[in-house]
């Protein structure tokens, strides 16, 4: 496997796009009758938006959720006529690129409706309207709201077809915050035009129609994440990192490792170092912490972990599988992704969209290119 590799690359990045694809499906089929949407924001979590947007639309998906203008208009070229919702709106002078992409701007303040409406003309396109119930980061709130309801003028301007929220807690089905968004949110939008809701993301989907709406956003789920902080995942693994041995050393005294000295080893183990670290997105916290996988035996990192390698304690795997060159697992079937992001005191979201540019990507399945090095 190592041949497969560019001389600069830390290791193997394999997506298995037929897992997206049922990963996909099963999410559609929790939400029906809802409709579900797929969130490729951050070049679909790092994975490569081209690739795996390509193969959602192949499955079915037509509403895609992406964070800005740029990505919308990348990714208009893959997914044919299918709506694509962008998430920060209609930033000052986007509205015209907006409008000639097809793209529908996520409205979230009363100024970027105002701007919209303003440079529409006598056509009015279409939008989402999104309502802060409790996130306090983007939406209208309930001021806002009440202000729109007033201005009949404005409402004329625009064609809503879906009145958004998002929930705080939907990775946490028993928190009363769900309930008391939701509430909130019917009564803001009973304010407005009737149109259909945008609710759920990927924990939200699995929550019950209430928690979905007409239409729900799956995120994290799509790539093999669990949706949730207290379940077993539901989903499929998508993505798998091997990175090669480059040395491995039998001990012969006491010895510390890496920086800063903060794992001491005794003879007779046995060590390696794996050519992938920080730069590569593997986390520096999982130093001492983390765990890889090799020849059937789960390994320990140990010391820290480096801008391009890492150290792992190989004294439990039989010599004849530790050598130069020998693929080791940091994630993926037996490294599951949630557990590596527990370990690194982080989330699985941040995981994917750190890793580097410098891994060989191999696509499995779907129906895009099979290599991007």
């Amino acid at each position: 496997m190592r041949s497969t590799l560019t001389a600069t690359s830390p290791g193997l990045l394999t997506v298995d796009l037929d897992a997206v694809a049922r990963n996909y499906r099963r999410l559609l089929d929790t939400s029906t009758p809802a409709a579900c949407g797929a969130v490729v924001k951050a070049d679909a979590y790092g994975l490569g938006m081209d690739a795996i947007a390509t193969t959602l639309y192949a499955a079915g998906c037509r509403h895609f959720f992406v964070a800005n203008l740029g990505e919308g208009m990348r990714l208009r070229g893959h997914v044919g006529q299918a709506q694509i919702y962008v998430l920060a709106g209609a930033e000052p002078q986007e509205e015209r690129g907006l409008r000639d992409a097809g793209l529908i701007p996520v409205l979230n303040s009363l100024s970027q409706i105002r701007r919209w409406v303003e440079a529409g003309g006598p056509t009015a396109a279409r939008v989402v309207i999104h309502i802060d119930t409790g996130m306090s980061r983007l939406g209208l709130d309930v001021r806002e709201v009440e202000t729109l309801a007033q201005e009949s003028e404005l409402l004329a301007g625009l064609e809503i077809e879906y009145v958004m929220t998002h929930l705080a807690c939907a990775d946490e089905p028993g928190n009363p915050l769900n309930e008391q968004q939701l509430q909130r949110f019917d009564a803001l939008r009973a304010l407005l035009p009737a149109a259909k809701t945008c609710i759920g993301n990927s924990a939200g989907i699995y929550s019950g129609p209430r928690c979905c709406g007409d239409l729900s956003r799956a995120g994290v789920a799509l790539y093999g994440g669990n949706p949730f902080v207290d379940r077993p995942n539901p989903m499929e693994t998508v993505v798998r990192l091997h990175s090669p041995i480059l040395q491995a050393r039998q001990l012969s005294e006491p010895v510390t490792v890496g920086y800063g000295a903060t794992y001491r080893v005794e003879p007779p183990a046995r060590l390696a170092t794996v050519g992938a670290g920080y730069a590569d997105g593997y986390p520096r916290a999982l130093g001492n912490t983390g765990r890889a996988y090799l020849a059937g035996v789960y390994v320990p990192v140990v010391g820290r972990v480096s801008m391009d390698m890492l150290t792992i304690d190989v004294s439990e795997v039989p010599s004849a599988n530790v050598f130069p060159g020998a693929m080791v697992e940091l994630l993926g079937d037996h490294v599951d992704l949630d557990e590596l992001a527990r370990a690194a005191g982080t989330i699985s979201y941040e995981l994917l969209t750190r890793l580097g540019a410098r891994w060989t990507r191999r696509y499995h399945g779907g129906a895009a290119p099979r290599d991007d090095v």
